[in-house]
Parts: C-alpha cells; structure tokens; sequence
C-alpha cells in the first residue's frame, strides 16, 4: 500500500470554519481511544457546539450494543462532532442520521459511488458496510445537552484487511479518495442539514430498511422479527406495530 498521508488539520479548518457557521474547532489527534468518549468528556466541561475531533488510529472504538472495534492507523475516516440542537427532545434522535445523511451526500458527491442507509445508520454499498454511526448524549446541562455523533468509514482497506466478509472500503469500491476531502465533505453536508433541520423525507428515500423483512436484535438480548414498513417522525423503525428507538438490524434474504 502506499503511504497515507497524515490529516492537514489547517487545510480541514480553513475549509469548514467560517463566521456564522456551525463549525468552532477541529482537533486532529495522533491516536485516541474512542473519539465518542473523549468528546463527550469534553461536552461535559463545556466545549462548545462545532467541535469536531479526529483521530488518525482509534484503538478502543465503540459500536451498537456495546461492541468494541480498532482499526489500523490512517486506513479509515475516524471522527467525531458534538452538537447542541434547540429541538424538543423528542426530534434528538435525528441527530445521528443526519450524519448518515451527510455521509451519503459526501461519499455520492467525492467518488460516485451510491451509497444507501440502513436504520439506524449503517452506511451501505449493496449488502456491504461502509461506514458505521454511534450518538451519545451528554445530559449534565438539561438546558441544552449535548449530542456527540461518530463515525468509522473505510476509506483504504484491501478486502483481505477488511475485518468481515460484509465489510467493504472505498479503495476496495475503486474509489480514491483523501480522507481530507471527504471529511470536509461530510462537515459540509452535515451543517447543511442541521441548519434546515428537515431529514424525515430525505432519510427515507435513502434508507433501504423501509420495506425489508428484518430481525432486530433489541436491547436486553430479545429478538423481533418482521417487515419494517417506515421511519416515523422521532427516526423510531416500524416493525410489527412497534416503534423502534435502538436496536441491531439483519436484512432477511427473500425464503429465508
């Protein structure tokens, strides 16, 4: 592989930084545990919405229901941005597929390649994952709390350094791109988002749960099986009547 070069973290902030905008502070960092976590460490004393932290190797990242991953140094897009959105509580959920939302945007518009959603916010190519989303809330100031949002897209993976067979990158897609470029597209289409603070329709056009059967594996290990029929207001998954605030979904192949 060639060598990857390093973030310009003055390159990203002269792109995304501006008066007015959302973005106030972009850290580049050589290597943190979980960028999640430090965030939200940060949240907690007061760093103000727009901060943005990147990592060139995360060591300790963390999934849904508790799984933990690495990825080697440099191959992927590692970050994680805090927001504190005036919306009533009911709409926060929204704040993690907006990146899905962004992600999709930047991914189309710096390769080409169509990417869709799968709820909550697995960025797919075909069946094969992308890039995966995690939302945590930072509550210790119930006026305006904060919600951080990260995610790991595989940017220059072989197949065989992949870490399962339903995994995929963009150097393995064909693609070539600098993390550089797409990180700064992602801030670009996330603020553009935020700003409107209209995803409901957009994220269903996208999202190719909505018509899936699927079996979710929800918290406290239990299991439902179904046809998710839509996304709902507050971005809950319908399936079988109930909506969905958190879960693991499988797409179920036709006959099985």
């Amino acid at each position: 592989m060639n060598e990857i070069p390093s973030l310009d973290r003055a390159a990203i902030t002269s792109a995304v930084i501006r008066p007015g905008g959302l973005w106030r502070r972009v850290d580049v960092v050589p290597e943190a545990g979980s960028t999640n976590t430090e965030l939200v460490a940060r949240s907690k004393e007061g760093a103000p919405e727009g901060t943005v932290l990147v990592t060139e190797h995360q060591t300790a990242g963390k999934g849904r229901l508790g799984r933990g991953f690495t990825t080697p140094p440099r191959v992927a897009l590692t970050f994680s941005l805090l927001v504190r959105p005036g919306v009533p509580s009911e709409e926060l959920g929204w704040v993690s597929p907006l990146m899905g939302l962004a992600a999709v945007a930047a991914v189309r518009r710096t390769t080409g390649l169509e990417t869709r959603l799968k709820w909550p916010n697995d960025l797919l190519l075909g069946e094969r994952k992308l890039a995966g989303i995690l939302a945590e809330a930072d509550f210790s100031d119930p006026d305006r709390p904060g919600i951080v949002v990260g995610m790991g897209l595989n940017v220059s993976q072989t197949r065989d350094e992949l870490p399962v067979e339903t995994a995929t990158s963009l150097r393995a897609e064909g693609a070539d791109t600098l993390r550089e470029t797409l990180l700064v597209a992602v801030l670009e289409e996330f603020e553009r988002r935020y700003s409107a603070w209209e995803p409901a329709d957009e994220y269903r056009d996208v999202c190719v749960t909505i018509g899936r059967r699927v079996r979710v594996h929800l918290p406290g290990d239990t299991y439902l099986d179904g046809t998710a029929t839509g996304v709902d207001d507050q971005a809950r998954l319908l399936v079988e009547g109930r909506a969905l605030s958190a879960g693991d979904v499988v797409h179920v192949r036709p006959g099985r």
